[in-house]
């Protein structure tokens, strides 16, 4: 017997931020209340693109891989899982560990949830809460042939390229036909790192140039604070 598993993709170009994906997700008992799925801003005060941000379930995802406990699985459809209460610590090193910044840990259970891609519906067949809702077709639950089918002048893919790390995700995102992996990157600092700690620092000291970061205690400054600064294009690469 088949998998009723379909394929789950995201069109970052579609979202218009209404959060009804958001306001679906908070209705799933599991979650007690709480969304798994969140919507972010990508340049507030500068444009109203906003970006729907789920697990992207990785095929090696480094939550898991960094987890002590063993608590984060992955089930043989490739959807990787909430951590399992008996076994979490609480450590927060899946939320150190995700490039996307994904897990996060309920202060109130002391546990690490995020999202399954609805697994308790996609099991049966059905489709993912936030897919059901969302109006413009950001997020979609189907079959690859579908997808091309009906949005033929841009492709699925789900390669990401973090500096010199590769990921590939179960979770596809569309982007042009001429893109082949997105790439996250930031060249002029990763040049002159000599290792993951030297890069942190230069991060750090790059930060708190541009207003980001409290040079006193290293923590974020509340974005009214911030320096209003851009990007030129040989600083960071987002395809």
């Amino acid at each position: 017997m088949s998998s009723p598993f379909k394929e789950f993709f995201i069109d970052f170009q579609r979202c218009i931020g209404c959060d009804a994906c958001a306001a679906a997700c908070s209705e799933c008992n599991t979650h007690r209340g709480e969304p798994m799925i969140h919507v972010d801003k990508t340049d507030p005060g500068h444009s109203p693109q906003t970006t729907p941000m789920v697990c992207m379930h990785c095929k090696e995802p480094a939550c898991a891989l960094s987890c002590p406990a063993d608590a984060i699985k992955i089930d043989e459809n490739g959807i990787v899982h909430s951590s399992l209460k008996p076994r979490c610590i609480a450590c927060r090193n899946c939320e150190l560990a995700c490039p996307f910044g994904v897990p996060k840990i309920s202060e109130n259970i002391q546990q690490m949830q995020k999202c399954d891609m609805c697994f308790d519906r996609t099991n049966a067949g059905k489709k993912p809460m936030c897919a059901t809702v969302c109006p413009t077709g950001a997020l979609f639950y189907g079959t690859l042939d579908e997808i091309r089918a009906l949005r033929p002048q841009s492709k699925p893919i789900n390669r990401w390229r973090f500096g010199r790390q590769t990921v590939e995700t179960r979770v596809w995102v569309m982007v042009p036909t001429d893109v082949d992996e997105m790439v996250v990157d930031w060249p002029e600092l990763m040049a002159g790192a000599e290792g993951p700690v030297d890069l942190a620092m230069k991060l750090k000291e790059r930060f708190q140039l541009e207003g980001i970061m409290d040079p006193e205690n290293h923590e974020p400054l509340p974005e009214s604070l911030g320096s209003e600064t851009t990007t030129s294009p040989g600083e960071a690469e987002f395809l």
